[in-house]
C-alpha cells in the first residue's frame, strides 16, 4: 500500500509530516509518498541524520504552499504546484491508494471534490472524528466540513457514520443521535425538526438505529454512537471537548504535582490517569476521513507532531482496507432524498 502524504500542511510542516511519515513507514509498513518543497523536505532529513532514503520512502517535489489563509475555492486553480494539489491528483491518477494532510480543512475538502471527486449522489464530504465517551468511541460527523447543511446532507453523514463505525470500530448496529438543544422531537430550527423526520424514517425501514436528539451534555456519555451535526455546530463541540481534554489535564497536574503527599497519591494512581490522558489525546488517533470522496482521504490534525501525523497515516491505511467508501457505492440509493 502507497500512502500519498502532504509534507507541508501543518502547522509544523515539513518536520512533523516528514519525520511522521518515517516513523509510520516503519510501524504500519507502508510505503509513503512526501509531497512538497524538495530542499525542505530534504533538509529535515538531514537534520535528522538521514543520508539516503529508507525504503518505501519516496519525495516528490511541489513548489507552492496552501496557506491557511488562502480562499479554499480558488486553490485548485491558484496553487496548481501546491503540495496538496499535486498529491490528490497523483491519489486521482491511480499513483497512490490514499493521501493525508494536516493542511486546511476548507482547501482540503474543496480540492479532494475538484480532483479525486465525490462519490457520485453524495451531496457533501463529511469530516468525521472520534470523540472519547464513557464507554468507548463515538463518532462526531460533521465537525467542520461543511458550515452549512440541509437534512439530505445529515442523512447522509448518519449512513455513512455508520459504515465508518461498523467497518472501523466494529460497532454493530451503531447508534445514531441527532446533536440538537433538547430530546424533543420538536426542539431545534428548521433543519433539525426535518432532519430528524428523515431519520425517523430510516428508523422505520429498518436501515438506521436513530435513537433521537441528543444534547451536548449527554455527547459523552455514550448514548449514541454517531452523533450527527452540521459542521459549525459539530466544530464548536469538537474544540470544546478537545478544550476541556487539555483543561481536565492542566488540573489534574497542579493537583497532584502541588506537594510531597500529592505526588504519593499521583503514583498510585498512575495508570488510571496514564489511561485518562489516552483517553483525551487527540494525537491517539491523529486524524480523521473526509466520508464520501472517491478515494481514501485523511484529514490529519493541524497541530499535529510527528508521532500524531504517524498514528493517522496508521488510520489511513486502516480506511483504505475498511471498505467504506465501496459500501456507500453499494447503498447510495438509500441515502437520496
Amino acid at each position: 500500500m502507497k500512502i500519498i502524504v502532504d509534507a507541508m500542511g501543518g502547522d509544523h510542516a515539513p518536520k512533523a509530516p516528514v519525520l511522521g511519515a518515517l516513523e509510520a513507514n516503519k510501524r504500519y509498513g507502508v510505503d509513503i509518498c512526501l509531497v512538497g518543497k524538495m530542499a525542505e523536505m530534504l533538509g529535515v532529513l538531514k537534520e535528522a541524520g538521514i543520508g539516503d532514503l529508507p525504503k518505501g520512502i519516496e519525495l516528490r517535489d511541489a513548489t507552492e504552499v496552501v496557506e491557511m489563509c488562502d480562499d479554499p475555492a480558488n486553490v485548485v486553480r491558484a496553487k496548481k504546484d501546491s503540495s496538496m494539489v499535486v498529491g490528490l491528483k497523483m491519489l486521482a491518477d491511480g499513483y497512490g491508494d490514499a493521501f493525508a494532510s494536516a493542511g486546511s480543512t476548507g482547501a482540503l475538502l474543496t480540492a479532494a471534490t475538484l480532483v479525486a471527486k465525490r462519490i457520485h449522489g453524495i451531496r457533501r464530504a463529511a469530516l468525521g472524528s472520534l470523540i472519547p465517551t464513557a464507554v468507548g468511541k463515538a463518532l462526531l460527523i460533521d465537525c467542520g466540513a461543511n458550515l452549512e447543511c440541509t437534512p439530505e446532507y445529515l442523512l447522509q453523514f448518519a449512513y455513512m457514520g455508520s459504515y465508518y463505525m461498523e467497518r472501523m470500530l466494529g460497532v454493530k448496529d451503531p447508534k445514531i443521535g441527532l446533536l440538537n438543544i433538547g430530546a424533543e422531537p420538536s426542539k431545534g430550527g428548521e433543519l433539525q425538526k426535518e432532519t430528524y423526520k428523515l431519520l425517523e424514517g430510516e428508523k422505520t425501514a429498518g436501515r438506521l438505529n436513530f435513537t433521537g436528539n441528543i444534547e451536548s451534555r449527554y455527547v459523552t456519555s455514550g448514548e449514541a454512537d454517531i452523533i450527527i451535526s452540521d459542521g459549525y455546530s459539530g466544530n464548536i463541540l469538537l474544540k470544546c471537548i478537545e478544550g476541556m481534554g487539555i483543561f481536565f489535564k492542566d488540573i489534574l497536574k497542579n493537583i497532584f504535582y502541588k506537594n510531597t503527599k500529592s505526588k504519593l497519591g499521583a503514583l498510585l494512581v498512575k495508570d488510571g490517569l496514564s489511561d485518562l490522558k489516552a483517553m483525551m489525546d487527540y494525537n491517539e488517533v491523529g486524524g480523521a476521513p473526509l466520508l464520501g470522496i472517491m478515494k481514501p482521504v485523511y484529514k490529519i490534525h493541524g497541530s499535529a507532531a510527528p508521532e500524531t501525523v504517524a498514528a493517522a497515516i496508521g488510520g489511513t491505511k486502516q480506511y483504505v482496507e475498511s471498505g467504506i467508501i465501496e459500501e456507500i457505492v453499494n447503498n447510495i440509493e438509500h441515502m437520496k432524498v
